[in-house]
């Protein structure tokens, strides 16, 4: 581990754009709200928002990621510039982009056939996905190679766009994870963490469909954590907390949430699993170990969702819309 080193993140950098409105009135073409935008806001997301929450304090922060050549991938890195050094690898395709619909108003939970009750805060309506953007195999600058022989620890943000399957990339951490700690957040279309991983954070149904279907503090966690052949697996369990399990000595243990930490009931919990593996990243690079790191990031990622998630992260501060409160309910997992 090198002593002052930067934090490097590698993954695949996401756009996020939210889009906020009001449902004042039902489509008739199909039972579905009709909303009136109001506002548009833009923030990195996947690896990009977790390199802008690792560079949120005073660490160097380096995103080794995947952009493409198009308006959206431009927007993405002038949101990074300044606050992360970033090594670009070619994406090839199209930037991904996650847009969130959200509104408030009477159509905003209706069915299409009877107006609900206004609610209070905007309720998401749906979420758009589009971009074909993939990481090949391209050969690594050796900007690369030299951050990551100088990282204090190494967060791999897997959002299942090729990054963490490259050849190259994976061969560099094998090596490295013997003197550097690799947090490791897995994706259900990305590969297998790299053996000797310090620790890796599915969360509930990733971890569910790893273990098909079945989530408690029997062997079989133990049995994933001794077959990828890492030193610890922390599922994330939301306004729960954790579950942690050892490889070394076989211990499994729930690490809760104090009820005085969770965050108001309907608070915006996006990007939340981010902080969490962000925190833990940067508690493994002091020098602590996976239980102490785990405790500390559950803690870490409920200050994030009470005071805001992912939304302070935006281009610019969204408009509120007329008789909205906060942003919508939703469950960290």
């Amino acid at each position: 581990m090198a002593a002052g080193g930067p934090l490097v993140v590698i993954g695949d950098a996401l756009l996020d754009i939210d889009v906020d409105g009001r449902a004042d009135r039902c489509s008739a073409e199909a039972a579905a709200p009709v909303v009136d935008v109001a506002h548009r806001a833009f923030r990195p997301g996947g690896a990009g928002l977790a390199a802008r929450l690792a560079a949120a304090g005073d660490r160097e922060v380096v995103l080794i990621a995947g952009f493409a050549a198009d308006e959206a991938g431009a927007r993405l890195r002038g949101l990074l510039d300044g606050h992360v050094r970033v090594i670009a690898l070619p994406l090839h395709g199209s930037t991904i982009c996650k847009q969130r619909v959200r509104a408030i108003g009477p159509w905003a939970r209706s069915n299409g056939h009877t107006r609900a009750k206004e609610p209070r805060r905007p309720i998401l309506i749906t979420r758009i996905d589009s971009g074909t953007g993939r990481a090949g195999a391209d050969p690594l600058p050796e900007e690369a190679h030299a951050v990551l022989a100088s990282a204090q620890a190494v967060l791999v943000s897997d959002y299942g766009h090729g990054i963490a399957a490259h050849p190259q990339i994976r061969a560099l951490l094998r090596t490295q994870a013997r003197h550097v700690p690799v947090v490791w957040d897995p994706h259900p279309r990305g590969p297998v963490p790299i053996p000797g991983a310090a620790l890796v954070t599915p969360n509930r149904a990733e971890a569910l469909a790893l273990l098909s279907g079945r989530l408690d503090d029997g062997p079989d966690l133990w049995k994933l954590v001794k077959g990828w052949a890492v030193d610890a697996i922390a599922v994330t369990l939301g306004p729960e907390g954790a579950l942690v399990c050892l490889r070394a000595s076989g211990k499994r243990l729930r690490i809760p949430l104090p009820a005085a930490a969770k965050a108001p009931g309907g608070s915006d919990a996006c990007g939340a699993g981010d902080s969490f593996a962000v925190a833990a990243t940067a508690q493994v690079g002091s020098g602590s170990g996976p239980e102490r790191a785990v405790r500390r990031a559950v803690l870490a990622a409920a200050e994030f969702v009470a005071s805001g998630a992912a939304a302070a992260f935006t281009e610019s501060a969204p408009a509120m819309i007329p008789g909205a409160t906060t942003a919508e309910p939703s469950a960290w997992t």
